[in-house]
């Protein structure tokens, strides 16, 4: 299903924004009391994921979730680049060799996490050396859509020194030619959740969960999720299930906007045709 996104996309709403922090404080202390359940996620198989923290986030932002990873059974590593302050000369190559290096010395396929602006960094990665990556998770990543479509834009372009507008449209839209998995939340009240959403192919989906921005990374359904996708075989990577048992009530359809688009025109056709002769009735959408 093909992702219609627009340049009129609006940052979140300012209420979001204003309960981004006791939110995130709820969502790290629900991840301690779901630790049971987290727990019982499919184990991992020791290889390497490198995790890249937000606008001006440093790997202090990604310790629960690489600590966590690590009980799982795989080897998490921090990004080592200090706080991010956008790609600012040499990062993007630093961000290179980290995960050229973290291949030569594994003899494995290394799996990239990236949250926020991290999630743009894991991506780039994964399209410059795709033999060198497993899969690609990014948590609240503006990959596609209005670049002012965040309540940070002001902030990047003061860290960063460089204007959002000069990112070319489009640029980081496509997904790596990796499995790639985009989590993100519609309640995110630092970046507008139509900019996260990806184009779902054979080996790209989306999962959507109840969560803030800053709380992403300590979340229990997104750390769940990410445990599960990180433990899917090399070779053999399959879409997120959330139909079974109770995945289904903590994880939406996430592309339910776009089926209900795709719907409306049928369902006009459909009150037209009953008053013509011989209509049936009949399902013209199935939800999602």
């Amino acid at each position: 299903m093909q992702v219609n996104v627009t340049n009129d996309i609006r940052p979140p709403d300012k209420l979001l924004l204003a309960l981004e922090g006791g939110r995130a404080l709820l969502e790290y202390h629900a991840t301690f009391a779901a630790l049971p359940i987290l727990r019982s996620a499919a184990q991992g198989d020791g290889h390497s994921v490198l995790i890249f923290p937000g606008l001006t986030a440093s790997d202090a932002s990604t310790l629960t979730l690489r600590e966590f990873l690590r009980t799982q059974g795989y080897e998490p590593h921090e990004w080592g680049l200090g706080l991010n302050l956008g790609p600012r000369e040499g990062v993007l190559d630093a961000c290179l060799d980290r995960v050229k290096k973290l291949r030569a010395e594994s003899g494995r396929k290394v799996s990239l996490i990236g949250w926020s602006l991290g999630g743009i960094y894991a991506r780039e990665m994964a399209k410059a050396v795709p033999d060198a990556v497993r899969c690609v998770i990014t948590l609240g990543t503006p990959f596609r859509g209005n670049p002012r479509a965040t309540n940070a834009w002001r902030m990047y372009e003061f860290v960063s020194g460089e204007r959002v507008d000069s990112v070319e449209d489009g640029r980081f839209a496509s997904p790596p030619p990796v499995p790639t998995t985009s989590i993100f939340s519609r309640t995110d009240g630092i970046v507008a959740w139509q900019c996260s959403v990806e184009r779902e192919t054979a080996t790209a989906e989306n999962i959507e969960v109840e969560a803030s921005h800053i709380g992403l990374g300590v979340n229990p359904a997104a750390i769940y999720a990410i445990a599960d996708r990180l433990a899917q075989p090399e070779g053999a990577w399959r879409k997120f299930d959330r139909r079974t048992g109770l995945r289904r009530l903590f994880y939406k359809d996430p592309l339910r906007h776009e089926r209900r688009r795709d719907c409306a025109p049928r369902l006009r056709e459909s009150v037209r045709d009953r008053g013509r002769p011989g209509f049936a009735r009949r399902s013209h959408c199935a939800s999602g």
